[in-house]
């Protein structure tokens, strides 16, 4: 088994055995980035919640492979970190951190 996963034509994971061609899907395709919000708080701070397909397994082979994550950030600083199992809760752990922070939740 492959800790390296891309996306199929219909946004779903497989895994990819052959490193190089991991890598180079990793490099062009642009639909590992599932979404991304900045917004200015009424303190003046800048939000940065952004959801990313990691392609890497982040359970490290131990359960359901672990390939999406949101992060937060705030004046640069990384407050907050999520990650999830599929894309379903990657979209909807993304709407509750955009949502914490005072930020528009997309549907």
């Amino acid at each position: 088994m492959t800790d390296k996963y891309v996306l199929d034509e219909h946004g779903q994971p497989k895994p990819e055995l052959d490193t190089l061609k991991w890598a180079e899907w990793f490099e062009h395709d642009e639909r590992r980035i599932v979404r991304q919000q900045r917004w200015q708080r009424p303190d003046g701070k800048e939000v940065f919640v952004s959801t990313v397909f990691l392609g890497l397994d982040h359970a490290w082979g131990h359960r359901e492979p672990v390939l999406w994550e949101t992060m937060t950030f705030i004046d640069g600083e990384d407050v907050a970190q999520y990650r999830y199992s599929s894309l379903r809760a990657a979209i909807v752990g993304h709407n509750r951190a955009v949502g914490a922070e005072g930020g528009e939740v997309l549907e």
